[in-house]
């Protein structure tokens, strides 16, 4: 996390002091570095040079505008999963011809959102799904393309509810089944089926799971040309991790090396679909302490933000990193750091190592928060969600304003 360091002890975001931040616009508070989710995103984008893939971002990993906006302005597409994500990716300007939509239950509003659109192609995931594209598009009189999401049953050391690529999950087609459909593919008269997708899983940290992938899809694209089947893009979708705890750094450099070649050998287009590796550890959540507790048997640590700010240590039994804002020496105990949330499963940390001279109204910050933080928040305990912002070197904006109480009863009837 290269904009999050100490200077005379104290956590900058880039030039801004994060306490500052808090102080100004409270806790529980998400914040971003600018500088950080570009650096993240021309890492790929030099590294695969030499091939220039469109690279779409997963906006599933933070949908923010100001976010997704940053990386539009620097040539980045969308990746999206959803009609919203869909309007939120247009709200900023996205070019359509930029934008891929994957997701295994596209509904027909979605379907015709995107077709008016004009996006450049869906990645379908089951044949069932292309016969309601190529029926909606008939219907509307708009022909378009897709990719189908192949399925390669392949195995990534990541947790299992993260994992995609297994035949056991719902997500893509299998390689018999993708043959026979693009063996017949003229029958569909307003969907060109010009592709080929996949996506193993989220947060792997070796570059091997996705070379063993690439190299089994390329084979089936080379099937495919002995059969007189040619296509025009693979998509070799995201999941790149990123350094939570003590992860071996996931190198672009090499990984690029090593599939370049394989990628340049297949003759098309690629697409990728980066998120946490570019916005996860580009963002923190600030929290407050509020309480310390000892009941005799365990220490805990009470701070303001709860599970429904962050659920992915409840969820996926995820580590983060947690500080002062204020450096500390001395000696540690250790403590649970937990919410205010009314479920035992409502931590940030289990038998951490905290500062004993820490106290209530200190402020922490939960770290590589970036991705996967905020938008899957919610207002669980009828709690408010956390203000957005964004620090761009010596400035920080508020990008989303913190929900009131006014919010949670929006739309509700009595």
């Amino acid at each position: 996390m290269s904009e999050f360091n100490y200077r005379s002890n104290e956590l900058y975001c880039e030039n801004v002091k994060v306490s500052s931040i808090v102080k100004a616009v409270g806790t529980p508070s998400y914040i971003y570095s600018y500088k950080s989710l570009l650096s993240q995103f021309m890492k790929l984008k030099e590294a695969f040079a030499e091939i220039k893939p469109l690279i779409c971002f997963a906006m599933k990993a933070n949908d923010n505008l100001a976010v997704v906006k940053s990386l539009v302005d620097q040539g980045a597409g969308c990746d999206i999963v959803s009609g919203g994500e869909l309007y939120k990716a247009l709200a900023v300007k996205t070019d359509p011809k930029k934008i891929v939509y994957a997701s295994v239950g596209k509904t027909e509003e979605e379907i015709k959102a995107s077709l008016k659109a004009g996006i450049l192609l869906f990645n379908v995931e089951s044949l069932p799904e292309l016969e309601e594209i190529e029926r909606i598009a008939k219907k509307l009189g708009k022909k378009t393309k897709a990719a189908l999401r192949i399925n390669p049953d392949v195995k990534a050391a990541t947790h299992d509810r993260i994992t995609t690529g297994t035949l056991q999950k719902k997500f893509g087609i299998d390689l018999l089944t993708a043959h026979k459909i693009l063996k017949n593919r003229k029958k569909y008269k307003y969907v060109d089926i010009c592709g080929v997708h996949m996506h193993i899983g989220s947060q792997i940290t070796s570059k091997n799971p996705f070379i063993s992938a690439i190299k089994k899809v390329a084979a089936f694209i080379d099937e495919l040309k002995v059969d007189g089947i040619g296509l025009e893009y693979f998509d070799i979708g995201g999941g790149f991790g990123i350094v939570y705890n003590q992860e071996d750094p996931f190198c672009v450099k090499d990984f690029a090396k090593a599939i370049i070649p394989i990628l340049k050998k297949t003759g098309l287009k690629i697409i990728m679909e980066p998120g946490r590796f570019i916005c996860g550890n580009s963002g923190i959540l600030a929290t407050k302490i509020l309480y310390l507790k000892d009941n005799g048997v365990k220490k805990f640590l009470i701070v303001d933000s709860g599970m429904n700010d962050l659920v992915r240590p409840s969820m996926y039994d995820a580590y983060h990193e947690i500080v002062p804002l204020r450096k500390l020496t001395g000696r540690k105990e250790k403590m649970d750091i937990v919410g205010p949330i009314c479920e035992s499963g409502d931590y940030f940390a289990k038998d951490r190592q905290v500062n004993v001279s820490l106290k209530k109204g200190d402020f922490l910050a939960i770290m590589s928060a970036g991705a996967y933080g905020h938008v899957m928040s919610s207002n669980y305990n009828s709690r408010t969600r956390a203000v957005e912002v964004l620090v761009k070197g010596n400035k920080y904006f508020v990008v989303r304003e913190r929900e009131t109480f006014k919010d949670l009863i929006k739309g509700q009837r009595v």
